[in-house]
């Protein structure tokens, strides 16, 4: 398993920062090759589960997300988002963490726990490095676009 963790700083108040980063379809505009279907109604909440196809020629990968942790961000406090990995080949979770910051200004803290079936432990670098380039590069941009 690949553990990383990203952070950043963006000039909004948490509510649209959570809005922004947890409007799943969105994450299929940001990350290239891949499409997300959420496959249940909404609104999002615990128990809402969606798929990340990434398609590039012949391979097909779907990474498989229940969202088991739910808590909004509401006034001072802080919200968060955990998602557990259910797929037959990606494994592991990732958690959304929202915090409110001086001069309406919101923390994003991105932390990420991500493996592939049958890929030995001696990849976990490359693995790290490409999330942590993957999932940097999809937060900026939907952190930048309303």
């Amino acid at each position: 398993m690949a553990l990383f963790r990203l952070e950043r700083t963006a000039p909004l108040p948490p509510e649209e920062v959570w809005r922004r980063l947890t409007l799943w379809s969105r994450h299929g505009d940001v990350v290239p090759l891949t499409r997300v279907v959420v496959e249940t109604p909404p609104p999002t909440g615990q128990g809402t589960v969606f798929v990340a196809r990434t398609v590039l020629g012949p391979l097909r990968v779907d990474d498989r997300m229940e969202v088991t942790v739910w808590r909004p961000p509401a006034g001072d406090a802080p919200g968060l988002c955990r998602l557990e990995k259910r797929g037959r080949v990606v494994l592991g979770w990732a958690e959304i963490e929202v915090t409110p910051r001086p001069g309406g200004r919101t923390r994003v803290r991105w932390t990420e726990d991500i493996g592939i079936r049958r890929v030995p432990p001696f990849f976990d670098p490359a693995l790290r490095t490409a999330g942590r380039f993957v999932f940097g590069r999809a937060t900026d941009r939907l952190l930048r676009t309303p």
